[in-house]
Parts: C-alpha cells; sequence; structure tokens
C-alpha cells in the first residue's frame, strides 16, 4: 500500500526504546491541493538541489527544508540535509474527529519521483511508500540510489514480481497496525499500543536487525510452509514499480524516452544542460534479495506469510487477524473487522461482494454442538470474502494510482460477462463514504448522468430515483441501478466523456442540491470503460460544462467520496473511422458562393451563425488556406458522428499549410479529436524555438483538452525543453503557476514533475534558488503591505536584511523573469515600494556584469499578473507582425511573469516616467494643459536633434499604443498607468481591465474613448501647430498599422480562445472574443478600416472626460502626498511650471485707436492680481494669433474672428474695434486651456510686440509632398459596378481672408441629369490641413468612360476651392494629391 513511515529504528533506537509519540504514525493522509509526482523508478540521482538556509524562520519550510522519507528524494538529492527530529519529518496538520474517520488514504506513487520533488506546495503530505528496509546514512537518508534504469532497459526480474501474501489467521489482538489517525475509528492507538502482543519477524535462518519500528522483538517461532492450506485463502500483492495506473506509468516510460533522446555527451542535441547524471550501487541494501518473512505472536495458529524484496518491503497488514473454524463468535467479529479496516484503507468502499460474504459470514451457525458443520461454509464464506477483498484491491488499484497490485486477479462474483447490447447501458451502485456533514443536512440522494463531447451533450439521463443513505461498514448511497442509454456504443465518438452528478434533498428547504460531480471517458487508449470503477468525486461544485475533459477531474487519486460505477465486462476497441474519398465529380459553384465562403472566412468559428456554418460545411471541398482557415472550416461540421468525423479527416488529409500558425486554432476546446490535435502538433514542430517561446502560454492552457498527457503536444513540449534553456525556463514558470488553478491541478503537477526530471540537476539548482528568493520576496512584500504606513519603510529595510544573506549563501542567482539576467546581491539603498493599493516593492537587483547597471524590478503581491502577461504578449505578437512588414513602432514591451497565486514580478523600464508625474510638475491644472508633454520633452532635450529623435519616437510609439488598447479595449486609463521615457517613447501599464470592461460610476463609463489620444499629444506631435500636416501623418500611421494587423485576425482570435478556459477575470466568454473580433474588423476593407480608426482618433481626441480622469487622479495623487511635497521635490522644466497668478489676465478691453499707417489699437488688460497693463496691437496681430490659435486646438471651437474685408460707406476701425472686442471677451472667458495659453498670455502682456518662432520643419517621418499649393488627397477605386472615393486629407486651404476654414467636401458624378449623384463629407472645424478619411460609394456605375467625378471645398457655405477629374484616366486604388483650384469649372 501507499503508506509512509516514520525512518526505521537504528541499533541504539531499539536498545533504548521510544516515545510513545515517535512510536506510531500516520498511516495515511489526503490533501487534494498537495503536489503529486510521477514515478519514474530507479532513476539515477539528479544531485541535491538543496541550499542550506540561514535563518531559523525557514528551517522547518514545508517545500525546502522537510525532507520526504522516500526513495525519490533519495535519487534527487546527494548533500545530506540538516538533522531533523524524527517527530518533525511529519507535519501534517490535525484533522477533526469526523476528518480523521472520513478521510480517504493517500495512495502515492512508486518510491521514485522525477527530479525536483522537494517542490511541493506548503500544505503538501507526503503520499509514497517507505521501504523500511533501507539503509539510511547519518540524517536518516538512503545514501544510495537504485542501480537500474526501467524506462526501455532491461531489469531484474527478481525486482518486478515480487508479492505479498496476506490471508485469515488467528491473532490475539484486536485490531491491525493502524495509526490513531486511520478510517476504522478512534482509540486504536491506545489499544494497539497497550494490547498488542509481541511478535519477530523471521527471514528463514536470518533476523532482520532493522525491523519496522512497529515490530518489537520476542520468541521465535519456526517457519511454516508456503504450501499451508491458508494459501487458498491468501491475496497475493505484487509490486507495481511505476503505479498501478497504466495511464501514468506510460506517461512515465515516454518521458524518460524523451529524456534519452537527449544525451548530455551529444553535443548535437544537446544545448548546455549539466546533467550531473550518477549511478551507485550498494551491498547494503537488498534491492536484488528475495526471502520469506513470518510474522508470529503467542498465540497464534499458522502464521502470516510475507514475500517481500529487499528493495521495497510492503508494510501492509492488510488483514492480520486469522481465523480458525474453532474459534468464538467473537473471532469471526474481529475477522469481520479486519474487513472493514481493509475497507477503510481503500477509501472506505465497500463492495456488494464484501457485503454478501459478510453476511453469509455471520449466518454461520456457530454453537458447540455446530462446530463439525460449520467447517466448510466457514471456509467457504472466508474464501468469498478473501476473492472479494481481492476483487475490490484490484479495483482500487486499476481505478486510482498505487504502489501495489493483486497478483491474481479474480474476477467480480457481482459483475459477469454479458452480451454485446446495442446501446451504452452501466450500473451505478452506490456512493461510498457519505460524508457526517451530509447526513445531518439532506435526507434524500440521487444522481443524474450525461454524455457530453466537445463541451456540449449528446445525451441526458434525468435524476435516479431518491433514496436515503444506509449503513454498512460505512454510511453510503446504494442505488444498483441500471442506467441505459439509447445510443449504440458504436455511435459515440471516441472523445465522449461520461459525467454523473450526485443531489441531496435538503432537509429544511426540500430543495434538490448539487453535492459532487465526477466524469470519465469512455475510451482509453481506443478501448472501451469495463468492469468495475471507482471515481473520485469533486464536492459542492458544478462542473464546468465549457472544458469537460479527462484532466479535469483526476480520478487517478481517491477523494472524500468515491463513487462505484459497474460496466459490462466486455473488450471493446475504437475503430477510427477512415477519411471519406474526395469527389471527382464535383462542379465548381457560382464565384458569388466563392465570394460568400471569402466573407465567411473572416470570421471566427465561435461566432458563426447556423446557417453559415451549413453553408460553409457545404462548399467545405472548395475552401483551401487561400480564402479560408482550417480551423472554420471543421468547426463548421454539423456534429461528430461517425459519417461527419469521416469528411473532416478527408479536408484534414487534403489541406496544405501555408504557416504553421494556422493550427492553432485546432487546438482550442472545440476540437477534441485526436487525430485533429495531432496534425496541429505536426505544425507546431515546424517553428523554431523562439517562436514556439512566444506561444508557450497558450500551449500550456490547451494541455487541458489533451486526451491524456502521452499526447503529442505534452511530447513537444518536453521535446523542446531539452532543446532550449529559455523554453524550459519560461515551461518551469507557467506549469508552476497553473497548479493553482481550481481544475487540471493533478495534470500540470504531472508535467512539472516531467520537466524537472528532463532538466537535470543543474537547471534545478537553479530553479530551487529562484524559487527561494521569490518566497523571500513574497514575505517581505506580505509584511510590507501589512506594517502601517508610518513603519513600512522601516520594516522594509529591516527585511531586506533577508535578501541580502540569501545572496550570502548562493552567490547568484538568475531572475524568473528571464534566465539570462544574473544578480549578485540587492542595492539596498535603491529599494523601495509603492503607494498604490497592493503596496508592491520596488527592489534593485546588483547585475554580475560590473559594467552593467542594476536590473531594477517590481514585485507585487495581491495581483493576478496572469492577464497583464497575456496582454503583453498579444502586444508582443503585433509588434512582431509590424516588424516583419518593415514598420517598427518603437513599442517599449515590458516583462512580466506571474509567480504564483496573486503574485509575480514586473520588469521596470529605466528612465521612465508616469505622464501623472508630468502633469503634477506643471502644477494643478496640469491635466488641462496643452504644451505639458511638449515642455517636459524640451526640458529633457536641450539639443535641437536630441529634441526631434524624441518627437520621433513619441509620434511611432503613441501610434502603436493606440491601436493595440484599441484592439485589446484596455480600459482603466488614466495618467498614471501612462509612461513616457526620456527618449521620447510611450508605453501603458497595468492591464487590469481590458475588452472594454470598463470601471463604471453607476451607470457611466469611466472610460469613454477609444483609446488614449489627447490634445497635449497632437501638440506635441505637430509642435503647437506648427506642422499641422504632422497629424495627418500620425493618422496615416496608425491606420496602416491597424490594416496591417487586422490581415492576422485569426492568429490573435485564436491566442484568445485558447486562454478563455485559463481562469482570467477579464476573458471568460465567447462575447469577449467577439469584442476583439468587432474591433478588428476583418470583413472590412484596408479603405473602410482606415475611415473607421480615423473616426475612432477624432472621438479620443474630442473626449474631455480624459483630461478630467487625468486632473482627479492628479489632485488625488496630490491630497495623498501632500501638494506641497509633491510640487517642491520634482524638477522644474526649463521654467517655472507652476500656474503664475500674475500672468493670469481677467479681462482685456480695447479702448480705441490711433490712425497711423498701420492702424494700431490700445488693449486694456488687466490681470488677476488686479495690475493693470496697456498694449498696442494691430489687426494683423490679432488675426496672426487667431491663425496659431487655429493650428495649436484644431479641435476646439475658437469664436469667430472679424472679416478682413468691410462694405463701402462704413467705419471700418470702429466696427474693427467693436468686433475684436467680442472676440477678446469670448476668447478669455472661454476654455482655460485658451484664456492661459502661452500665447495669449505673451500677446497681452509681453509688451507692444509679439515676436512669434519662425515656422520649423521636423525630420521626415514619413513621405510628405514638396507641394505648398492647396490640395486634396484621394484614392478612387472602381471594382464591377462599383465606385468607391477615399477622401483621405487636404492641405494648405483657407479662406478669403486667410484664416482656417471649416471645410467639407462635397461630390458630384457628372453627367448626372436627375442631380441625385450629391455626396457631402462631414466638415473638419477650423484647419488648414483638414484629415477626414471618409468613404463615399456610386453604385451602377457601369462604366468610367465619359464620367466626371467634381469635388467641391466648402466651409460654411463660403467656396474654398474645386476640382473636376476624369475618371477614365485616373490611376486606381492608389493615393494621389489632386490640386484644388479657385472656381469651380
Amino acid at each position: 500500500m501507499a503508506y509512509f513511515w516514520k525512518m526505521p529504528l537504528t541499533q541504539d533506537e531499539l536498545q533504548e526504546g521510544q516515545s510513545e509519540d515517535q512510536v506510531s504514525y500516520s498511516m495515511y493522509h489526503f490533501n487534494p491541493d498537495s503536489q503529486v509526482s510521477l514515478g519514474l523508478n530507479q532513476i539515477v540521482g539528479e544531485g541535491s538541489s538543496e541550499i542550506p538556509f540561514y535563518d531559523p524562520a525557514y528551517s522547518h519550510d514545508p517545500e525546502e527544508n522537510e525532507f520526504f522519507l522516500d526513495a525519490a528524494e533519495e535519487h534527487l538529492y546527494r548533500i545530506n540535509p540538516p538533522q531533523i527530529p524524527h517527530r518533525d519529518l511529519y507535519f501534517g496538520s490535525p484533522t477533526s474527529h469526523w476528518q480523521q474517520v472520513r478521510v480517504p488514504p493517500t495512495i502515492g506513487f512508486r518510491p521514485s519521483l522525477l527530479s525536483g520533488c522537494s517542490d511541493l506546495s506548503e500544505n503538501s503530505y507526503p503520499t509514497y511508500p517507505i521501504g523500511t528496509l533501507y539503509d539510511y546514512g547519518p540524517y536518516g537518508r538512503n545514501n544510495l540510489s537504485p542501480t537500474a534504469d526501467e524506462f526501455g532497459s532491461d531489469v531484474e526480474k527478481e525486482n518486478k514480481n515480487l508479492n505479498v501474501c496476506i490471508g485469515f489467521e488467528h491473532i490475539d489482538y484486536q485490531y491491525p497496525v493502524f495509526s490513531d489517525n486511520n478510517a476504522s475509528g478512534q482509540g486504536m492507538k491506545d489499544t494497539r499500543r497497550n494490547d498488542s502482543k509481541s511478535f519477530l519477524v523471521s527471514t528463514g535462518e536470518t533476523y532482520l536487525t532493522n525491523p519496522p519500528r512497529e515490530l518489537t522483538t520476542g520468541p521465535v517461532w519456526p517457519s511454516i510452509s508456503a504450501n499451508s492450506s491458508l494459501a487458498g485463502w491468501s491475496i497475493q500483492l505484487v509490486e507495481a514499480d511505476q503505479g498501478s495506473n497504466e495511464s501514468t506509468a506510460s506517461f512515465c516510460n515516454g518521458v524518460q524516452k524523451i529524456r534519452d533522446a537527449y544525451p548530455a555527451f551529444d553535443l548535437t542535441t544537446n544545448t548546455g544542460k549539466i546533467w550531473s547524471v550518477t549511478t551507485t550501487l550498494s551491498d547494503e541494501i537488498l534491492c536484488k534479495s528475495k526471502f520469506k518473512v513470518s510474522i508470529l505472536t503467542t498465540c497464534s495458529s499458522p502464521p502470516l506469510h510475507l514475500t517481500p524484496c529487499g528493495k521495497s518491503f510492503c508494510e501492509v497488514f492488510l488483514l492480520n487477524g486469522f481465523f480458525s473454524p474453532c474459534c468464538q463468535q467473537h473471532k469471526v467479529d474481529k475477522v469481520i473487522e479486519e474487513a472493514k479496516a481493509i475497507c477503510s484503507v481503500l477509501c472506505s468502499v465497500e463492495t456488494r461482494a464484501i457485503t454478501d460474504a459478510v453476511k453469509k459470514l455471520h449466518s454461520v451457525p456457530l454453537g458447540k454442538t455446530q462446530v463439525k458443520d460449520a467447517l466448510k461454509p466457514l471456509q467457504n464464506a472466508v474464501t468469498e470474502l478473501s476473492a472479494a477483498i481481492s476483487h475490490l484491491i484490484h479495483v482500487f488499484s486499476s481505478s486510482f494510482h498505487t504502489d501495489f497490485q493483486p497478483a491474481k486477479i479474480l474476477r467480480s462474483p457481482s459483475c459477469a460477462d454479458v452480451d454485446l447490447d446495442p446501446h451504452f447501458s452501466f450500473t451505478v451502485y452506490a456512493a461510498h463514504n457519505i460524508p457526517a456533514a451530509w447526513l445531518k443536512s439532506y435526507k434524500l440522494f440521487s444522481f443524474s448522468c450525461s454524455l457530453t463531447y466537445a463541451g456540449k451533450k449528446i445525451c441526458q439521463v434525468k435524476n435516479c430515483k431518491n433514496i436515503p443513505v444506509k449503513k454498512s461498514f460505512f454510511f453510503l448511497a446504494n442505488w444498483n441501478e441500471k442506467i441505459n442509454f439509447p445510443l449504440q456504443i458504436k455511435s459515440l465518438p471516441n472523445e465522449t466523456i461520461l459525467i454523473i452528478k450526485l443531489f441531496g434533498v435538503n432537509c429544511v428547504s426540500k430543495n434538490t442540491e448539487i453535492l459532487a460531480w465526477t466524469c470519465s471517458p469512455l475510451y482509453q487508449k481506443q478501448k472501451f470503460i469495463h468492469g468495475t470503477v471507482l471515481l473520485s468525486m469533486a464536492l459542492y461544485s458544478e462542473p464546468p460544462t465549457t472544458m469537460i475533459a479527462p484532466g479535469i477531474c483526476d480520478t487517478s487519486l481517491p477523494a472524500l467520496v468515491t463513487l462505484q460505477v459497474d460496466f459490462p465486462e466486455t473488450n471493446l476497441e475504437f475503430i477510427k473511422p477512415e477519411p471519406e474519398e474526395k469527389r471527382d465529380d464535383l462542379e465548381e459553384p457560382a464565384k458569388e458562393c466563392l465570394k460568400h465562403v471569402a466573407r465567411l472566412s473572416q470570421k471566427h468559428s465561435l461566432l458563426l451563425l447556423e446557417q453559415e456554418r451549413r453553408f460553409l460545411w457545404f462548399y467545405r471541398s472548395y475552401c483551401n488556406n487561400e480564402n479560408c482557415s482550417l480551423s472554420l472550416v471543421l468547426g463548421s461540421a454539423p456534429s461528430w458522428d461517425r459519417k461527419s468525423i469521416s469528411e473532416m479527416y478527408m479536408v484534414l488529409r487534403e489541406w496544405s499549410f501555408s504557416n504553421p500558425l494556422e493550427a492553432l486554432g485546432l487546438l482550442t476546446f472545440s476540437f477534441p479529436d485526436q487525430d485533429i490535435r495531432r496534425t496541429a502538433v505536426q505544425q507546431m514542430e515546424n517553428l523554431s524555438n523562439d517562436e514556439l517561446l512566444e506561444y508557450l502560454p497558450q500551449l500550456v492552457q490547451v494541455i487541458k483538452f489533451e486526451w491524456s498527457l502521452e499526447s503529442p503536444l505534452v511530447k513537444l513540449l518536453l521535446c523542446r525543453s531539452l532543446q532550449s534553456i529559455q523554453i524550459t525556463h519560461r515551461l518551469y514558470w507557467l506549469l508552476k503557476d497553473a497548479q493553482n488553478e481550481a481544475h487540471f491541478k493533478s495534470w500540470y503537477q504531472k508535467l512539472l514533475a516531467a520537466v524537472q526530471f528532463c532538466a537535470g540537476k543543474t537547471l534545478n539548482d537553479e530553479f530551487s534558488k529562484e524559487r527561494k528568493l521569490i518566497k523571500i520576496l513574497g514575505d517581505v512584500a506580505e509584511k510590507v503591505k501589512a506594517a502601517s504606513d508610518p513603519k513600512k519603510q522601516e520594516v522594509l529595510k529591516m527585511e531586506i536584511n533577508k535578501l541580502k544573506q540569501f545572496f550570502q549563501e548562493v552567490n547568484v542567482c538568475r531572475l524568473p523573469l528571464n534566465p539570462a539576467l544574473v544578480v549578485r546581491g540587492i542595492d539596498e539603498d535603491a529599494c523601495s515600494y509603492f503607494t498604490s493599493n497592493a503596496f508592491p516593492l520596488k527592489i534593485s537587483f546588483i547585475n554580475t556584469e560590473t559594467l552593467s547597471r542594476n536590473i531594477n524590478v517590481i514585485f507585487k503581491v495581491g495581483d493576478d499578473l496572469r492577464q497583464d502577461m497575456l496582454v503583453l504578449q498579444i502586444i508582443r505578437v503585433m509588434d512582431r507582425i509590424w516588424l516583419q512588414e518593415g514598420l517598427d513602432m518603437q513599442m517599449i514591451i515590458y516583462k512580466c511573469l506571474s509567480t504564483g497565486k496573486g503574485q509575480g514580478l514586473v520588469q521596470m523600464v529605466s528612465d521612465a516616467t508616469t505622464l501623472a508625474k508630468i502633469h503634477r510638475e506643471s502644477g494643478l491644472i496640469g491635466p488641462l494643459k496643452e504644451n505639458t508633454i511638449k515642455k517636459w520633452f524640451s526640458h529633457h532635450h536641450p539639443l535641437e536633434s536630441s529634441y526631434q529623435e524624441a518627437i520621433k519616437n513619441f509620434f511611432h510609439s503613441c501610434a502603436g499604443w493606440c491601436v493595440v488598447t484599441f484592439i485589446l479595449g484596455v480600459c482603466d486609463r488614466h495618467n498614471d498607468n501612462i509612461m513616457l521615457t526620456n527618449t521620447g517613447h510611450m508605453f501603458h501599464i497595468d492591464f487590469g481591465k481590458i475588452l472594454g470592461h470598463a470601471q463604471k460610476f453607476g451607470s457611466i463609463k469611466r472610460d469613454r474613448a477609444p483609446f488614449i489620444f489627447t490634445s497635449e499629444m497632437e501638440y506635441f506631435i505637430t509642435e503647437g501647430g506648427k506642422t499641422p500636416q504632422r497629424f495627418q501623418e500620425f493618422v496615416e500611421l496608425c491606420c496602416r498599422a491597424y490594416n496591417i494587423v487586422r490581415k492576422h485576425s485569426q492568429l490573435l482570435l485564436n491566442l484568445l480562445e485558447m486562454m478563455l478556459h485559463a481562469g482570467l477575470p477579464e476573458l471568460n466568454s465567447v462575447q469577449d472574443l467577439k469584442y476583439v473580433y468587432d474591433n478588428l474588423r476583418p470583413h472590412d476593407s484596408d479603405l473602410q478600416a482606415t475611415s473607421h480608426f480615423t473616426r475612432k482618433i477624432k472621438e479620443s481626441l474630442e473626449c474631455f472626460p480624459v483630461k478630467l480622469n487625468n486632473l482627479i487622479h492628479t489632485l488625488a495623487q496630490m491630497l495623498a502626498t501632500g501638494f506641497a511635497k509633491s510640487t517642491a521635490s520634482q524638477s522644474v522644466p526649463r521654467e517655472s511650471n507652476m500656474l503664475d497668478a500674475e500672468r493670469s489676465i481677467a479681462r482685456a478691453t480695447i479702448l480705441g485707436f490711433s490712425k497711423k499707417p498701420d492702424s494700431l489699437y490700445l488693449v486694456q488688460v488687466v490681470q488677476t492680481c488686479q495690475v493693470v497693463t496697456f498694449v498696442e496691437k494691430s489687426f494683423e496681430q490679432f488675426s496672426k494669433l487667431h491663425s496659431h490659435l487655429q493650428k495649436q486646438f484644431p479641435s476646439h471651437t475658437l469664436p469667430e474672428f472679424p472679416h478682413w474685408w468691410h462694405l463701402p460707406f462704413t467705419d471700418l476701425e470702429h466696427k474693427r474695434m467693436k468686433d475684436l472686442n467680442l472676440y477678446v471677451k469670448q476668447l478669455l472667458n472661454g476654455s482655460s486651456s485658451l484664456s492661459n495659453n502661452e500665447h495669449v498670455l505673451s500677446f497681452f502682456l509681453d509688451g507692444s510686440k509679439t515676436d512669434w518662432p519662425e515656422e520649423s520643419v521636423l525630420v521626415s517621418l514619413g513621405p510628405k509632398s514638396t507641394e505648398q499649393k492647396p490640395g486634396v488627397q484621394l484614392v478612387i477605386s472602381y471594382e464591377r459596378t462599383h465606385l468607391t472615393i477615399l477622401l483621405k486629407h487636404m492641405r494648405n486651404i483657407h479662406l478669403p481672408d486667410g484664416s482656417a476654414p471649416t471645410a467639407h467636401a462635397e461630390f458630384y458624378l457628372l453627367p448626372d441629369p436627375d442631380e441625385v449623384s450629391r455626396r457631402k463629407t462631414k466638415a473638419v472645424p477650423k484647419s488648414t490641413d483638414p484629415t477626414y478619411n471618409e468613404i463615399v460609394v456610386y453604385d451602377a456605375v457601369t462604366e468610367l468612360q465619359g464620367r466626371v467625378l467634381q469635388l467641391i471645398v466648402k466651409s460654411k457655405g463660403t467656396f474654398v476651392g474645386a476640382i473636376n477629374i476624369q475618371l477614365n484616366s485616373v490611376p486606381l486604388n492608389e493615393e494621389k494629391w489632386y490640386p484644388l483650384g479657385n472656381s469651380i469649372i
């Protein structure tokens, strides 16, 4: 059995004796959250990855310093750990009486693990059997490793088929050797200690000098022959070296073969890992010995016979009470108690055969006059009981993972062979070990069954009869009900899963509530499920119906409640459908049908309507990689019956992949078929290691939907981990984090164990150091977070010492963020914490490269960083797409890693500042100013060349982040999570709200802009309006980047779909995918997408709530840190950024004018400090001010400026003075961003003359026309009878007075006798270089010959310019600038 024991007694301990609290050890414990390690038998030693710790607080850390006594660690560790008292080796938490009675046994694996078994969760319990004949070293550890490798190599047969014989025989103590936590009840501990008789283990002529702790010395009894008559009653157990569970043992073999394919000495396959493999032999350990053991007592009849091997002495006394027919009735009761104890160890399962055999034992008359007649019935009853227990052990070891199995499998008396029924049927016998809490709350119990495939129900059987719980050995709900599904077995797909739910009728509410559920695949390795099966049940939860897969409910480990299901004893195998033959008589479909197929190909398979699915499947033979995606075609199949699967296989066979990434969609939950998934993995094999590394998070997630851990995908990941340390490292931390998931935890634990086994000693040593580093960081962060605000810095300084001590022990350590980053210490003075809600730490590591700067990281606790990891990964994929197209968006994408539940590391970008800090430097209303960003960069770049380079970097990076945040719907955007570097790069941080899940104030969304692009960003790009054409270039860049990404919509949607079941808060439904699909608009043409994104840019630019949100955050930060402190401590860029009350204007009034060659108007200026000044300004200066404001604030509505012309016989100057007074009043009483603009303040306060800077030209960021005449940029396309015109931009257009127009365009298609061809665009306010990107469409245009496109530009009814274009001579589908004339032709 899979028990664990305390270390065997030494000679001194045998003589001195032990205290009572050291005599016994818990026979089993079960912890559903403990880590599972695999049984790779007799793996050669890997060396120790343990590091002696420095702080007593860590000396008994369960993860690193509690040493489990199993052979796996004996193989792994060669360094003797610190000596730990025997009692400290057990760290199971105390359990209540109910738990002690009801907790099922922990069934583990063979005592050999994959390397890295010390990497256990904090509450892990030992789950592996300990052979008590091992020779342990001075610290209680086995000093030597087994000698052979059992994966594909020959092993001594003696070590394979060793057996333990267990039968019924008399012994004069009341209970078997169980501890106080045994499921058979309380009080056994004291009874066993006080009442048990002495007995000795005898090995023929040799006595064991190191017997188990439970044995004491006593008189020697002669050995009894194995041919005793009791042999017919015995149960023979053989050792299952890799565990009794066939799938796990097979997985272990596969992992071993993968590792063997990359030997350390082969330079062509080894990429640098140091395996450090050692093989040691021992003369002291009896690894090849086989001997007989007899256990006798002072009042025994024939003894118990054991035939163990030296390497694994099974301390399993399943039945150590024997029965002789001449015994009294109480002896029969003892045998029944022994049978109960066995069932208790085996998850409190009592089969019908055991129940019947016990009844038969009770029914045998045992009166004094009936002894002779009772002998035969007693023998038969005991034999039946032995056979029933043998069958239970077989069922248990087959259903769960144990290290034993019966040598001889007896067929269950209650489950005979049946003829093959055309319909699927089975019997639900009982739910065993019903908890006591349920007995009080529920009076009746029932169950329901359903069959599912790919998350969809195939068939449902409603709740069966309600029954009360009955008591036999234990409490169980015994339905013994046959279930018949109206489905033929041959019609069921290979990947069908049976789901059984357990319900209880609440005693109070009378409602039926779900209590537990379990599931099981119907086929395992193509063989149909048969015989009696035990299924562990998941308690108190609904099954996640959208992702039912074999790994979701790990039935290889027992649980509290066990369901017994009896399937017919059949031997059926699944016959895979053959691909349908391709038909050659198919006619070519109409072009409209193929065009419709192409349109549907832009959709995602989860978003197709039923009618669209049918259409696509009907034309599947005409789909290929040029007009559709394979996942879309296969996802349109009407069902998963044999005919449909055969047709799918035909499509799969004929398909030609143009890119391996096309196959990612076949690994999602929608495709459980193993052949389809195998094809997808074959395509993944064509990816390089670097490419595979990029998509590793998704590949780890879809392991959930594999049918077994022996799948091609798992093999691919393990093979690549042996080729690339980067992959191994990333895979390790992804699997480590995945173990926190509610479901599939066991699968990830096993895969992590396999990765560590393949990684070897050196890399596991690195993992061990990284784990310790993360643990210390987590402890420091928790203590800082829990401390009061005044003491946080003090606590941080004190706790940092643990990190310094850590580096004194390990010298150097690699960072989990990137294994290439090696650090050697902590810069204590540079460490701090942030004042956000989670109080993350800023940790400054000292780089091992002496000439390199420190490596700064943020460590967070309390935040789920998995979503940030996903967003940054998708952005990295987009950036790679842009770079492949030759477009460098200057993206800064920092690294982020979740290292556990609610904790992780974030890379800090050097020389980066939040936009909020820049706003605070500009004073209280910094977020409302237009020139904040411009001034900050001017301060950091006094040289013109570096300043221009900063603008260029900002120009590109801002465009890139506009596109990615729009596509992914990143919300909660404010100036605290937008950052700028000194070099001009902009980037976003903190992705807790994505996919449009915006925070709300009541029913109002906080994020109302499509993305963050404000007027201060436009101001910086256009240099305060000096180069308005730069805004057009920005729009062009955004639209180009957007259209490039749209071509890869399927890839992005597939990556997101693969993460749908990762448990991310913002990505968990098809609607979340649809949000991204709607933003990508893959069905749109490039012209339509350009027009759409341009509208989004304008919406963002005109969204004032963004600035208001920034202002609120700035005020909140100032209140939190203190306004004076925040302003005094900041550097002042170039000039004072505080709002200067002395330069604020209360009002300005034109008092009069002087007649000079150029008329000057006398302006009285009253400042807010009541200082009155006077300036003289000309009409031309007012006009120039207005022109600059138009360029600087193209989205603002400025006051109407007076006309330059006048009617004859009017007093011009008086009229202008009146109009100018109105203009100045509206200007100063309007928006504060206008009235406090630097141009306005300089105009009125800086003397009688305002010197405007000469306009400069930026370095070219894109193609720019040298033509300075008025013009319009168009893209004209013509397809069939549709004429499409995209109006992109205009340039250098003015009203007759020279001011900027509010221009719109009118289109006419001539000749137009019916006057129905007029089309009109929206007006762009106050701009000489407006951007439109609007589409005009004319239908039913049969030809272009003789047609003329007339375009007229107007501003509020005033003519601005026009052009006539002969359509038969223009280049189609090209951007072209057309000159605007000053009259209509």
